[in-house]
C-alpha cells in the first residue's frame, strides 16, 4: 500500500460508510462463531491502522501481524500487539490459534496460495478462518492500484484456492450489496469519464448519506447472519480446520516458537 494511503485510510476508517458498515459484517460473523463467548486466541493478518482490532479483542486476546513497518508502528503506537511478519511466512508456531482473521489482506499478496497455506498451519484443529477479499475483476480500478492490490475475487475462485489449503468451507457470500448498483456506476462512471484521476474511491459525503449507508450495511449485516447474497462488492468467507487434520501435513513448515512475550518486548502491554 502506498504511504499516502495509510493516512487516507486512518482518516477515513472510524466513520466512513464503507468500513464501518464491513465492521457490522464481521462483528456479527464472529459472534455467531463464538456463541459461547470463549476467550479466543486470534491472529489479525494484516491489522493495518488498527481499524478492525477493537472488536477482535471483545473476544479474546489479538496478535496482529503486518509486512509494513508503517502498519506496525501505527498499531504499536495505538497500543496493541503487533509483529512485521509476512502473512505468508511467519516464524510463529503450528496450531496456536482459535480465529485467524484476513479482512481485505489476501488480494494484497502475490502468492495467496502460500498464505492460506501458512494460516492453515497456525489454526488449531477445529479453529475458523475468515476472510474477505473485494469481488469482481471487472469492477478493478485505480483505487486497487493505490491500494496495492494483485487481484480481485470471485466466490468460487476464493473458495477453490481455501479448500485446495485444506480448509473446509463454511461459509461464502458475497456482501457489500445493498450499495453494489451505485458502486457499480460510480467504477463504470470513473472508468469511462474519469481515467486519469480515479487514483481512490474514498469521496466526502454529506453526512446524511454516509449515516443512511451505514444503515444499509447494518442491516445487511443483520440479515448475512442467516443468509447468503448472490452478489455485491465483496466476498466473505468462513472456513474451518478440519478436527483430523494429521501434523504430517506440515512436516515442510518450519518449527519455530509461539510467539511470546520475549517476541514482543517492544509492545506495550
Amino acid at each position: 500500500m502506498e504511504r499516502s494511503e495509510y493516512a487516507k485510510l486512518a482518516a477515513f476508517e472510524e466513520r466512513y460508510w464503507w468500513h464501518v458498515g464491513r465492521r457490522s459484517i464481521v462483528s456479527r460473523q464472529i459472534a455467531n462463531l463464538n456463541r459461547a463467548k470463549r476467550k479466543l486466541r486470534i491472529l489479525n493478518v494484516g491489522g493495518g491502522t488498527g481499524g478492525t482490532v477493537d472488536l477482535l479483542t471483545e473476544h479474546g486476546s489479538v496478535l496482529n501481524i503486518d509486512q509494513s513497518e508503517e502498519a506496525v508502528c501505527r498499531l504499536l503506537r495505538s497500543g496493541y500487539q503487533a509483529l512485521q511478519m509476512d502473512g505468508k511466512h511467519t516464524s510463529l508456531r503450528d496450531e496456536q490459534f482459535d480465529l485467524i482473521t484476513g479482512l481485505d489482506v489476501l488480494e494484497h499478496i502475490e502468492e495467496d496460495r502460500l498464505a492460506l497455506q501458512e494460516w492453515h498451519r497456525l489454526l488449531k484443529p477445529g479453529g475458523h478462518l475468515l476472510v474477505t477479499v473485494p469481488a469482481y475483476q471487472w469492477l478493478w480500478s485505480g483505487h486497487d492500484v493505490s491500494l496495492g492490490h494483485r487481484r480481485r475475487y470471485t466466490a468460487r475462485r476464493l473458495q477453490r484456492k481455501v479448500y485446495a489449503a485444506g480448509f473446509e468451507a463454511c461459509k461464502c457470500t458475497y456482501a457489500i450489496t445493498f450499495t453494489f448498483p451505485l458502486i457499480v456506476f460510480f467504477r463504470v462512471y470513473q472508468k469511462l469519464f474519469c481515467p486519469a484521476v480515479q487514483k481512490s474511491s474514498y469521496i466526502e459525503l454529506p453526512q446524511i448519506v454516509n449515516s443512511f449507508f451505514i444503515s444499509l450495511l447494518r442491516a445487511e449485516a443483520f440479515l448475512l447472519q442467516k443468509c447468503k447474497f448472490p452478489f455485491g462488492t465483496s466476498v466473505l468467507l468462513i472456513a474451518s480446520k478440519p478436527i483430523a487434520t494429521k501434523r504430517r501435513l506440515y512436516i515442510h513448515a518450519p518449527q519455530e516458537a509461539a510467539y511470546a512475550p520475549a517476541d514482543l518486548e517492544k509492545v506495550p502491554a
